[in-house]
This record gives structure tokens, sequence and C-alpha cells, in this order.
């Protein structure tokens, strides 16, 4: 029987909706998006086609189109307040980087031989983009024997980041809403129910609202998105555009553009977040068992290596910055995942440890923003320069 388009967005949808009744059904100590990264891996060395994702219409343009749209649009629910005071998260995270970096390059280097320790390094320090750069190096420098080693990485870490970041932001959740209710920590209302549904205001918004239809609320989220990229290509991309994306969403939202939960508004972020997962997933694809075998015990000892670079770093700074050691951890592993992945991880957490709405916004306001932030500061920022700097070292 001939797999069809249909057939393979149900599959995928499938693979999905199981990560979250499981995660659902363990109160987040399985996270939904590990569960379904273990569906799509079984899947694609058994049954499923290594285009499944792309068949499902969730292939590289979209995710092109859909990051920024996301990103745009995550903006519109933070100020430029509570963007900036997200510094201590960029320390925390890009010194856990350090961190990772110094035991790897150290310890690392007396187990295994220089290049295999080059060539996981970056990707362990950040995401797919980084894992290409040093295959695409490895083939072009002739040490075919490491090419499996960055994409392997990528798909190992992954796995573990998941569960192990999902565990430490459901012992942050906890202890925030602890403090909350001790009256230790205000809610600021900004992932409020009731503040989504206020109507806008600015001169933007003149415009009487039966006209301000969801196409022309993601038009808006767009032009925002094309803006954020037009002016990092204008810059040579020294600064990632994701980050534009992100900071013009807070600006253009505080400008009175961009309504506020835009996306949520046009009724598509769901879809556009389980679309964005799916590419991710469908990058598990680009290694094998066989392959997997061969590398497997340089990838372990390296990621536990990294990791506890990670925790030592974090550790050390998370008093001085005033971080719990559960936040500052966690930030550190969003180098392991990065964008959308901090983001579904932390919202299903808040959801699953809070037993009322007001004890979920309290613990979104003071997790969501760091975990994005940090995200960006590893995996958008710093894992690419570390990747261009070691495909010299090859």
């Amino acid at each position: 029987m001939k797999f069809t388009p249909l057939m393979a967005f149900t599959v995928v949808m499938c693979f999905l909706f199981l990560g979250e009744w499981v995660s659902t059904r363990t109160r987040s100590y399985l996270p939904s998006i590990f569960i379904s990264a273990l569906l799509f891996v079984i899947g694609f060395w058994t049954v499923l086609p290594k285009t499944v994702v792309t068949m499902a219409t969730f292939g590289d343009n979209f995710s092109a189109v859909v990051v920024g749209l996301l990103l745009v649009h995550l903006g519109t629910l933070m100020n430029l307040r509570q963007l900036a005071a997200q510094w201590k998260a960029i320390c925390i995270a890009l010194v856990g980087v350090c961190g990772t970096l110094a035991l790897t390059l150290t310890i690392g280097s007396f187990i295994f031989n220089w290049h295999t320790v080059v060539a996981a390094v970056p990707p362990l320090t950040g995401g797919l983009v980084a894992a290409l750069l040093m295959t695409n190096g490895l083939k072009a420098a002739g040490i075919t024997t490491l090419v499996a080693i960055p994409v392997s990485m990528f798909i190992m870490h992954s796995l573990i980041g998941y569960p192990l970041t999902g565990w430490l932001l459901k012992k942050e959740g906890r202890r925030v809403i602890s403090e909350y209710h001790a009256g230790n920590i205000q809610k600021t209302g900004q992932f409020a129910d009731d503040k989504k549904g206020v109507e806008e205001k600015g001169r933007f918004n003149k415009i009487p609202k039966a006209y301000r239809t969801p196409a022309f609320i993601i038009f808006k989220l767009g032009f925002v998105g094309a803006l954020s990229y037009a002016v990092a290509a204008l810059l040579h991309n020294v600064i990632n555009p994701n980050i534009f994306c992100l900071v013009f969403g807070v600006i253009f939202h505080q400008l009175g553009f961009l309504e506020g939960n835009a996306l949520g508004k046009a009724g598509v972020t769901n879809w556009l977040i389980y679309g964005n997962l799916a590419y991710i997933f469908s990058q598990l694809s680009l290694t094998s068992p066989r392959t997997l075998a061969t590398v497997i015990l340089q990838i372990v000892v390296l990621i536990v290596l990294g990791v506890v670079g990670m925790f030592v770093a974090s550790f050390l700074l998370h008093k001085p910055l005033h971080m719990s050691p559960y936040m500052a951890f966690a930030c550190s592993l969003t180098a392991l995942f990065g964008f959308p992945a901090d983001y579904v991880l932390t919202t299903e957490v808040a959801r699953t440890v809070s037993t009322t709405k007001d004890e979920e916004e309290v613990v979104l306001e003071n997790t969501l923003n760091p975990m994005l932030v940090g995200g960006f500061a590893t995996v958008s920022v710093a894992s690419v320069v570390i990747a261009s700097i070691f495909l010299r070292l090859l």
C-alpha cells in the first residue's frame, strides 16, 4: 500500500498526541517531546519512510516560515523590561557552555583522539545547525570516519536532555508555587487569560475589529518576521535573525502594531508548534542503529562530561546571580535542544505541576522567559560560533 501524504500526516500527529498522553499520565516525568522523539526514532529505524514528515507538509520551507512567526509571537507575550531582565539567564547559559568546553576538551581529549572531540563538541553545545556544519566540515577535510558523530550526537543529547530538563523544571515549578503561596513571589499577569482578552490600544489598532481577522494578524507577524530577517541580512547575520524576531516582536507589540498573544488570537499556535516539532523530529532519520553503534561510547562519555560541566558552571553561578540551582541548570541545558523544545517543555511542566490557573501563570512567568533567552544564547549564537571555530581545528 502506498504511503500517502494524509497517512504521513496521521502518523506524525499520532506520535505527537501519544507523547502528550504519556506526559500527562506521568505528570511530565516523561516529557511529551521525549516520548515523541523516541517514537520517531523507533519508526525511522523500522517501518517509517525517512520522508514521512516532509510528506506530511512539515518540511524545510514550513520550518523556515514557522520559526520566525513563533518567535515574533513570543515577543508579544512580554515587554522590553521583562526581556532585559533575562541577562542572568544569558550569563548562566553561556557559562554552562564554557563548562562543557572545559571538561570535554581536557578530560575528553585524554580519553579520545582530538578529532573525535572536535567533531562532537559543537553539536553538544547546540542544535542541528552546528551538527550539519561539523558534518560538512569533516567531509571537506576528508575525515570520513567521523562523519557520523555530529548528527549522532545531536540525536543522543536531545533524548538525554529532554527528561533531565523536564525534571529540573518540575522542581523549579514546585518551588515557585510554594514561594507564591508564601507571598514571596507576585504574579505579574504576563500570561493571564484576562489580559490576553483585553482590547489592544494604540494608533495601529484604529482598524475596526471586524477587519482584524486571523489572516490580518498572521500577515502582521509575517511582516515583522520578514523585517527581522532583512535587518539580520543587512548586518551579514552577525546577530542571528531569530534574536531579531523575538526582540522586534516585543517592540512592535509595545508600539501597538501587534496584538498580545497574536497567534493565540489567530487560533494557530498549536498547529505551528506541532509542525515545527515534527520538523525537528524528522532530523532523527539522519542516522541508523548500525551507524550509532560505532560511535555510541564516544558520544555517551562526552555527553556525560558536557552535562557535568554545565552543572558545575551553573552551580557556581546560581547564588551570585540569585537564581535557584534548578533554574540555573535548566538554563544551561537549553544548549542541548533550544527552541521550540524549551518552550514546549516549560509550558507542559507549568501545566502539570499546577492545580490552578494562577499557579500555572506564575510558574510560566518565572521559567519561560529565562528558558527561551537561554536557548537563544546557546543554540542560536554560541553553538554556531563554536562550530565555526572548531571547523578550523579539524
